[in-house]
């Protein structure tokens, strides 16, 4: 049995010298708190207890009782009964399942409630999207363990667990959600208005100058820059490393090891079934691309697993990053969900990798994710799930499903209004794969469906082929969710972009300032973490089109190369020390990637796709554009400005 401690959480039993006044400000409190909240009335009973002036007191409420029910929740699943028969070992593995989420769930509490805790209200306000990162977390888990109960022999277990607190956990949760993003309009009722910016997510994360944490070693350093480092383990099937398989490297990860652990695995396909568990952060696995090293599996539903337990690979543990190799699940269209790649864990990092499969491909489990120049191939719902969840500048690349069934690209799983979670797909390409190519305007496809009540989905400067059907989006069950969910589009090109038959339900296009917040930046809060794993991102647009006009830098800018990578158009010349485009002999003295600044590691950002003979400076400078894209890449939140005469 698990239990909880106290909490110092202030009550109305409090002495006070001011009480008619203390009491004033907790009814300004939960008038603001509750304003926006989906049940008044249960907003209004939860935070009747706390008598205080500190706002931080209302939130330290709200999880105390979310982190009480999750624990009744998890004592209760260890009370429910099941008799060992073979018919049986479905219902086992959902109870099982749940409570491993849930044991996550507490986690998730904890690190609120001590974060609340330790913080004055000020830097609650500045690291509000940890916080929400955190409490939407146990609303993936508290959702996940109720999915897991998916046959009709399974329902009286999955009422008992959500009458028995999971229901009351995902009601409570939703209320801190609400109330942590009505923070600022809170602390204006109490006339503490912030007149200034949140805090620098570099002294919070306490980064050195060059923007690394100051906690990374110098090899870490190294390997984020893109220089070779000695790999911790080394896998090879045929001997030559230090393990066979994948698994036996990663469980050899040390206990309480410092810094990165980094696995080599080369070329082979390894057939096995892989978790990185929780404790085990940090790690970065890489291969020899993803047509070489390969990891396979074929699980599914069909033959008796549980969706969250069909995974070739999972990923828990935080900070995890994976480069050039492929995860994949070859059980087939027909046998419906079967999960190539599952990723729980925050901060986790996907670069030149490929996840293959069908349906449910990649199972965006929970916290922030990102991906780039990646393949991710599938059917039915092939990127889901309830993590905050952004894929940029990769192939995603539809395949020919069973007679009957119909293709859609995102199911998102975001169940509350304020959860901070959804997928998001900028600058990628969106096509058919070869066997569906000659079907594929009698096959349906679609965009997305709304899986749960506040599904988001946000598609930004992609290029989507004519496969998807006209209307783009796709309604879960009737019209169940369709005033709810967000489903929206800017800048895409291509012939299944034309938003003018669009389902009236979406959200049409979104103006350049509500796009701006899906970006990497805004979205993921990149700026404080991506940079350090050494993977390229655009932090904001990507992709801009422009007519034959003269264009201005506006000012002279100087960055460090570690700052920004790029690969000029019509080489494959990684290392290139031209900032414009065309051959890497066309080097600009004194340009942004010229010398004393370095090489430039593996990247492949196209900032221009020019004739080879124009040339950029670093500015100011003039030159003459044809209409062709252009491609601007943020760093650290300054970006390269060209702007019209």
């Amino acid at each position: 049995m698990v239990s909880t401690g106290g909490d110092d959480v202030s009550s109305t039993n409090q002495n006070t010298e001011s009480k008619d006044g203390q009491l004033n400000t907790h009814t300004k409190v939960v008038q603001a708190a509750c304003q926006n909240s989906d049940d008044n009335k249960f907003c209004v009973d939860t935070l009747s207890s706390v008598n205080t002036s500190n706002p931080a007191d209302y939130i330290k409420k709200v999880v105390k009782n979310s982190m009480d029910d999750v624990i009744k929740a998890f004592n209760l699943s260890d009370t429910v009964s099941v008799e060992d028969k073979k018919d049986n070992s479905s219902l086992k593995m959902a109870i099982e399942d749940c409570k491993d989420l849930l044991d996550f769930a507490m986690d998730e509490l904890q690190a609120s409630k001590i974060f609340v805790r330790d913080n004055n209200i000020i830097n609650i306000h500045d690291r509000v999207s940890d916080l929400k990162n955190w409490l939407g977390a146990v609303i993936a888990y508290q959702q996940s363990c109720l999915d897991g109960f998916d046959t009709d022999a399974e329902k009286e277990v999955q009422q008992i667990l959500q009458s028995g607190g999971l229901d009351n956990l995902g009601k409570l949760t939703a209320l801190a959600l609400d109330i942590v993003a009505g923070l600022a309009h809170i602390l204006s009722a109490l006339n503490l208005n912030l007149t200034t910016k949140p805090t620098s997510s570099r002294r919070l994360l306490n980064l050195d100058p060059d923007g690394y944490p100051s906690w990374m070693s110098i090899a870490d350093r190294k390997l984020l820059d893109g220089n070779a480092v000695t790999p911790n383990a080394v896998v090879a099937k045929d001997g030559s490393g230090q393990y066979k398989t994948i698994l036996d490297a990663i469980n050899a990860y040390p206990k309480n090891h410092q810094g990165r652990y980094v696995i080599y695995v080369k070329a082979g396909v390894y057939d096995e079934y892989i978790m990185v568990d929780k404790k085990k952060p940090n790690m970065l696995i890489y291969g020899d691309g993803p047509t070489k090293t390969i990891v396979t599996g074929s699980k599914n539903i069909k033959d008796g697993f549980k969706t969250m337990r069909s995974a070739t690979f999972s990923t828990v543990a935080e900070g995890f990053i994976a480069k050039s190799m492929a995860f994949e699940n070859t059980a087939g269209a027909s046998k419906h969900q079967a999960v190539a790649l599952r990723v729980q864990g925050d901060r986790s990092v996907f670069f030149d990798c490929a996840m293959r499969g069908f349906q449910d491909t990649l199972y965006a489990h929970a916290h922030r994710q990102f991906y780039r120049n990646c393949e991710i191939s599938g059917t039915v719902d092939f990127i889901f799930g309830y993590g905050t969840t952004l894929i940029q500048s990769s192939k995603i690349i539809v395949r020919k499903p069973d007679p009957n069934q119909q293709n859609i690209v995102v199911a998102d799983g975001t169940d509350q209004k304020s959860m901070p979670t959804g997928v998001v797909l900028q600058n990628c390409q969106i096509m058919a794969e070869a066997a569906l190519e000659p079907d594929k305007l009698t096959v349906k496809s679609y965009l997305a469906r709304p899986w749960k009540a506040y599904s988001r989905a946000i598609f930004l400067e992609n290029t989507i082929d004519n496969l998807i059907q006209p209307d783009g989006f796709l309604p879960w069950s009737g019209n169940q969710f369709l005033d709810t969910c967000f489903f929206a589009e800017y800048a895409n090109t291509g012939p299944g972009a034309d938003v003018k038959t669009r389902v009236k339900w979406s959200r049409g296009v979104l103006t350049k300032g509500d796009a701006a917040k899906y970006c990497a930046d805004q979205w993921l809060q990149a700026s404080s973490w991506l940079p350090a794993t050494g993977v390229c991102l655009s932090l904001s647009f990507v992709l801009f089109g422009f007519e034959e006009k003269k264009f201005r830098m506006r000012k002279k800018l100087w960055f460090r190369v570690r700052d920004t990578y790029a690969q000029p158009f019509g080489t494959d010349d990684w290392r290139s020390n031209t900032f414009g485009v065309g051959s890497s002999s066309h080097v600009v003295p004194g340009s942004l990637m010229s010398p004393p600044f370095g090489h430039v590691p593996p990247c492949p950002e196209l900032f221009a796709t020019q004739p080879p003979d124009t040339r950029f400076g670093i500015g100011p400078t003039r030159v003459n554009m044809p209409k062709y894209p252009l491609k601007i890449l943020w760093l650290s939140g300054i970006r390269i400005v060209i702007l019209k005469n």
